[in-house]
């Protein structure tokens, strides 16, 4: 007889592995196995197995996703370089959160007397957990905006759009996967296809990781242009070496220039960058009297910037010195809870010029409890934080 399940374990229809098959010997068979093309083809099968052990081997080495080629020296160029933050002339900032979850942020920026900022820009910012949206337009009309969309923890879709006044506009396209060893990015910048083919750029890079602290990749780049001019293409490659409070980068591009960064966590309020670029050219020799080429020359340049970053306990301090004689420092002070002071300046010694800026800004919570978080009396689901200040 076959066996029975016991009447005081309810069993659902997806629940079949609880079922048994009654057989009898010599009577009924067990039923077949299953042979996929995987299995029964004898190369599918090899290579099943090949895969199967490369998956494994990569799996206990404990590799870690190495980040995108785009953030390949985000430590030195972003967190502790100056690129990011210098400004000139007078600016002041106004931003205000209305909500937090999902997050929606305003903000406006006077300036006066700088060469990049624009007199007025408005912004805004709304995210989720799913999407990302940012909005941003000028006094001249000049608006640009990025949108992206996570389909998964691993899928971004990412789209931005810039339009300005009296320049082409430019519309990008991109696409990241994040696995748990490696990043893929595709990217095309003003693509079509209205002129027999395809035109604009397209962009695509890797970076696997080889050891938990070691990994490399490459990114290719081609170009072309509507019309019968020939295409271009080019590759680089890349190297990032993470060990706890340093990390060491690379990059050799295909125009014949190296860029290597070096970053280093001194302590836990101080860090240090150091960013070297090397680039090999050939240059025309020109007649002094008639100013036509004679020839050709090889032409080798380099320059070397050192930066550091300082956090106090109100403050952030950066400064930065390059090969070419140029001292750069930017610093934020917070004088109150919702009021920061801006504060940046260069001084050139070979150009014999100097740069500053100075700029206010104000953060404004839309209520209470914002304002609240802000100040860091509150969590996210509105506790109060043990040790803050109360009102």
């Amino acid at each position: 007889m076959s066996e029975q399940v016991p009447s005081s374990t309810p069993v659902t229809l997806g629940d079949y592995s609880r079922l048994s098959i009654p057989t009898l010997p010599g009577v009924t068979q067990a039923p077949p196995k299953q042979n996929g093309l995987w299995s029964s083809n004898p190369v599918f099968s090899y290579l099943n197995d090949v895969y199967i052990t490369i998956a494994e081997h990569r799996k206990s080495l404990g590799l870690t996703n190495p980040g995108t080629i785009e953030n390949l020296n985000k430590e030195v160029s972003r967190d502790v370089f100056l690129n990011q933050y210098f400004f000139t002339g007078l600016r002041a900032d106004l931003n205000k959160a209305f909500s937090m979850a999902p997050a929606f942020q305003t903000s406006h920026t006077l300036s006066v007397g700088s060469n990049v900022l624009p007199a007025y820009a408005f912004s805004a910012v709304f995210a989720t957990d799913d999407y990302f949206v940012q909005g941003n337009i000028d006094n001249d009309y000049s608006f640009s905006g990025r949108v992206n969309y996570g389909w998964d923890k691993h899928n971004i879709s990412k789209l931005t759009l810039q339009l300005a006044n009296g320049q082409p506009s430019m519309v990008q396209l991109e696409q990241d996967y994040q696995a748990s060893d490696f990043s893929i990015n595709l990217k095309t910048l003003n693509p079509s296809f209205l002129y027999g083919g395809f035109s604009g750029v397209a962009v695509g890079s890797l970076l696997q990781s080889l050891t938990s602290n070691f990994a490399v990749g490459l990114e290719a780049m081609y170009s072309k242009q509507a019309g019968p001019v020939p295409p271009e293409s080019a590759v680089s490659y890349v190297a990032r070496y993470s060990s706890g409070n340093w990390i060491a980068s690379a990059q050799l591009q295909a125009q014949g220039a190296l860029i290597a960064s070096f970053w280093r966590r001194v302590t836990d309020k101080v860090e240090a960058g150091l960013e070297t670029q090397v680039s090999a050219a050939i240059k025309p020799i020109t007649d002094n009297l008639m100013g036509t080429p004679i020839g050709y020359e090889h032409v080798v340049e380099g320059q070397t910037t050192i930066g550091a970053k300082y956090e106090y306990r109100s403050a952030v301090f950066r400064g930065q010195l390059d090969s070419t004689g140029k001292v750069s420092a930017f610093m934020e002070k917070r004088v109150l809870p919702t009021i920061s002071l801006l504060f940046s300046g260069e001084i050139d010694h070979s150009k014999n010029s100097s740069r500053l800026g100075l700029g206010l800004q104000f953060e404004s919570a839309g209520n209470e409890q914002i304002m609240m978080m802000q100040q860091g009396m509150i969590d996210a689901n509105g506790n109060p934080v043990p040790g803050a200040p109360q009102l």
